[in-house]
């Protein structure tokens, strides 16, 4: 894998994940525009978060079968023509639908990592897949920088409109530029859902999916909850400046790019372990949102920084231990994530409209002690299993 490949497929996951994030520095006028209430609000995020849902479990397990290729163009395609409907739309169930046909399609960042961590080798694979997934930080955090000041300027459509353009571009690129993929074509659909359902009886998988869980439900309470007391007293900071906040939590995430490499070294589990007690740090300076930015700023580094370590090695884990189906293991294991980040975005804005900021405060540290408890629990499972004779590969790979 070269450098332009590297970067191609960084990119298209970026636009990807943005197509589903966008909106969270825009809610507030969103919802005033297409006469949604303020505890309805996550929603525009949540139904983008259960559209991926769907495309993990029917579409990613289709890259062990299909040129990954083709896929990704197809589905950036497909991405184009959801933003494409959420900038044109005139009510609100409109832009559901939208919304929710680009989180289906969004799924191909799904399908680039697989396609990335199948043409790697074996020593570079968690490098390669930090630099790609560093796309996703860049989409998710850096779309808000850019949705902001698209919506001071333009208004929220704008933002999906660009987006539209954007996924179309890149699916033409992705056609000239990538090799192709050929899947050996043995596998059958039916057979490919199957082996996706029995991932979650495999101890190694349901921990790490589990932490996923709980670490993206951490970050959606964030992310989804925290325009909405930035825009509101004693604050009243506006679209463009809720925006740049996503530069702080790039330099978090982008600062923990070298995760990958780590887990080339074997320090996954430790990783995961040190990102995961820095991530329940995070929420102490998080919750002081409404008397000090400085330490909100800090927060939100700390946070993002802790969710791409845990994010890449938890890729790099999983990919090693079942590298003979990488589609179809990184999208059961996004199934977790998907679920955490709609129960996250649809969770704080209900929250913050019962109780102020306290309430997606104490739900972001609760979740983020949770895949700490996980990730403990886990580790000594897995430290009693390796003092008992091996049984198999299997679990080794946990580490």
């Amino acid at each position: 894998m070269n450098g332009r490949t590297r970067l191609l497929l960084a990119v298209v996951c970026g636009v990807a994940v943005a197509s589903v994030y966008a909106g969270q520095p825009v809610l507030g006028p969103m919802g005033r525009d297409l006469g949604v209430p303020v505890d309805s609000l996550g929603w525009f995020v949540a139904i983008g978060q259960l559209g991926y849902l769907t495309g993990l479990v029917l579409l990613v397990p289709l890259g062990d079968m299909l040129d990954r290729r083709r896929l990704i163009a197809a589905h950036l395609a497909l991405v184009a023509a959801g933003t494409a409907i959420t900038a044109a739309a005139p009510v609100a169930w409109a832009a559901f639908s939208g919304l929710a046909t680009a989180g289906v399609f969004a799924v191909v960042v799904q399908t680039t990592v697989a396609y990335t961590a199948s043409i790697s080798p074996s020593a570079e694979r968690g490098r390669n897949l930090g630099i790609v997934t560093s796309g996703v930080v860049i989409g998710i955090l850096g779309a808000r920088v850019i949705a902001g000041v698209l919506a001071d300027l333009w208004g929220w459509r704008s933002i999906y409109l660009a987006l539209a353009i954007l996924a179309a571009v890149l699916a033409l690129l992705t056609l000239a530029l990538l090799p192709a993929d050929v899947r050996p074509g043995t596998a059958r659909y039916g057979q490919v859902l199957r082996s996706f359902g029995g991932l979650f009886a495999q101890p190694v998988f349901l921990s790490r999916g589990l932490i996923a869980f709980f670490l993206f439900a951490s970050f959606g309470t964030l992310w989804s909850g925290m325009a909405l007391p930035l825009a509101g007293a004693p604050w009243h900071l506006s679209e463009a400046q809720i925006g740049l906040f996503g530069v702080a939590g790039l330099a978090g995430a982008l600062g923990a790019a070298r995760s990958g490499r780590w887990g080339d070294a074997g320090h996954a589990r430790r990783v995961t372990g040190i990102a995961l007690a820095l991530l329940v740090a995070s929420w102490a300076a998080i919750g002081q949102l409404p008397w000090s930015l400085p330490l909100l700023i800090l927060g939100v580094i700390l946070l993002d920084f802790a969710v791409q370590a845990v994010h890449v090695s938890n890729q790099h884990t999983l990919t090693a231990a079942y590298p003979d189906r990488t589609s179809t293991t990184i999208g059961a294991y996004m199934v977790f994530y998907s679920l955490g980040s709609a129960l996250g975005a649809a969770a704080t804005t209900a929250l913050f409209d019962a109780a102020g900021w306290i309430g997606p405060t104490v739900l972001g540290l609760a979740l983020a002690l949770c895949a700490l408890a996980t990730w403990a629990f886990s580790a000594r499972t897995a430290t009693r299993a390796a003092r008992r004779p091996p049984l198999g590969q299997a679990e080794e790979a946990f580490d």
